[in-house]
């Protein structure tokens, strides 16, 4: 079984990992990774203020921002009313 990873393979990740204790050091790795997972934590903080600021310049305009869930009801309408052989369960 040959699990692969972004195209990676088990030994690649291996040798990359052997690489970054090499270059950085033990001691270094987890200031490494308490960085990474700073950075992760605030892009993912700075993508939830967009999406809120978002939302609420839509609310204050009138802007209807579940299109998704009208557009789902729609769909299952139309599942629905289809009869006869063709008819699928999802």
């Amino acid at each position: 079984m040959n699990t692969t990873f972004l195209f990676i393979g088990g030994p690649e990740i291996i040798v990359i990992g052997l690489l970054v204790v090499m270059l950085f050091g033990a001691d270094k790795i987890p200031e490494i990774a308490r960085g990474l997972g700073k950075g992760m934590r605030q892009l993912k903080d700075a993508t939830n203020d967009i999406k809120k600021e978002i939302n609420d310049t839509a609310d204050r305009q009138g802007i209807d921002t579940n299109i998704t869930k009208d557009i789902t009801d729609e769909i299952n309408k139309v599942k629905d009313d289809i009869t006869g052989p063709i008819k699928r369960k999802f």
